[in-house]
C-alpha cells in the first residue's frame, strides 16, 4: 500500500481490481457508472481514505469506504483490504446473483452435444413433411 494520501479514482479503481485496464476504468467514471461521496466526478479526481465510492458493474453495484491506497495493482487478495464493501451492497449482490442463477437454469437448453445419427434422420423427416 502507498504512504501518498491522495491518488487518482481511476487509478486506484485499476490497482484494486475493479477494471482490468485504467483505460477501462477512466471510461466507467467519465460516464457516470463511478461516483465518488455520491456525485459524478472525472478520471483524475484525488480521491483519499474514507472517500465513498458507487461503482456499477452490470447488473451488480458496489457500495464501498475506501480503507487504503495502491499505486500498484496487487493481488485480488490484497486488493480486498484496500476497500470495505457496506453490508447493504453485499445482500444486493448476493440476490442478483441468486436471481441470475435462477433464470440460467430455468431457461437454459438441455443440449447434449452434437444430434445423434437417429436425431439426424428425424430432423430430416421432420423437414421434409413440413415441404
Amino acid at each position: 500500500m502507498s504512504n501518498e494520501s491522495q491518488i487518482r479514482v481511476d487509478k486506484w479503481l485499476w490497482a484494486s481490481r475493479f477494471f482490468k485496464t485504467r483505460a477501462l476504468a477512466a471510461n466507467a467514471v467519465t460516464i457516470g457508472r463511478v461516483k465518488v461521496n455520491g456525485d459524478r466526478t472525472k478520471p483524475s479526481k484525488q480521491i483519499k481514505v474514507g472517500n465513498r465510492l458507487s461503482i456499477q458493474l452490470s447488473p451488480f453495484t458496489w457500495e464501498i469506504e475506501i480503507m487504503g491506497l495502491s499505486l500498484q495493482r496487487l493481488s485480488a487478495e490484497l486488493a480486498k483490504n484496500l476497500y470495505e464493501e457496506s453490508s447493504k451492497s453485499q445482500e444486493r449482490r448476493h440476490e442478483i446473483n441468486e436471481q441470475l442463477k435462477l433464470e440460467k437454469k430455468l431457461h437454459s437448453p438441455r443440449h447434449k452435444g452434437r444430434p445423434t445419427k437417429r436425431d439426424r434422420t428425424q430432423i430430416i423427416r421432420f423437414k421434409q413433411n413440413e415441404e
